[in-house]
């Protein structure tokens, strides 16, 4: 991802999420140096993905396709991305957090291998005030030999 394609990102953001990121917060994950990525189909952005590792451990901040372009694999395919960079970085577990009511993100994560490990009360903005997160971790393991 680069600051030339934050206006597609935006477009899709606002259209996915009820309280999307702001572009400046997408600009300050750029300027922090996150690994970002986009998914594209035929040239337009129809997805994208943003990671932040310290230590030995990696956090996915956002991961979206765009809503025309869901139920395809894309998903899937952006958080696989996301977690093998996680692995190259050489981070030990990957965190996530998730709203309780996106059924289809948490059957995808679970899917995946991550399993809840918590929840943030009132964590996201909500129509009705805020709602919780779960917080999702999958462990990562490496072959000792490499």
């Amino acid at each position: 991802m680069r600051d030339s394609d934050l206006d597609a990102v935006m477009a899709i953001e606002q259209r996915a999420y009820p309280f999307p990121w702001t572009r400046g917060i997408f600009r300050d994950c750029l300027k922090a140096g996150y690994p970002a990525w986009v998914l594209t189909e035929h040239q337009l952005v129809i997805g994208y993905g943003i990671l932040s590792v310290a230590a030995d451990e990696a956090h996915i901040l956002n991961v979206c396709v765009s809503p025309e372009r869901q139920g395809r694999g894309h998903g899937r395919y952006l958080l696989r991305a996301l977690v093998n960079s996680a692995r190259d970085l050489r981070a030990g577990r990957v965190f996530l957090e998730v709203r309780p009511s996106n059924l289809g993100a948490i059957c995808l994560y679970h899917s995946e291998g991550f399993n809840e490990i918590g929840r943030r009360p009132r964590y996201y903005p909500a129509r009705d005030g805020r709602e919780d997160a779960l917080v999702m971790a999958i462990e990562l393991f490496f072959d000792e030999m490499a």
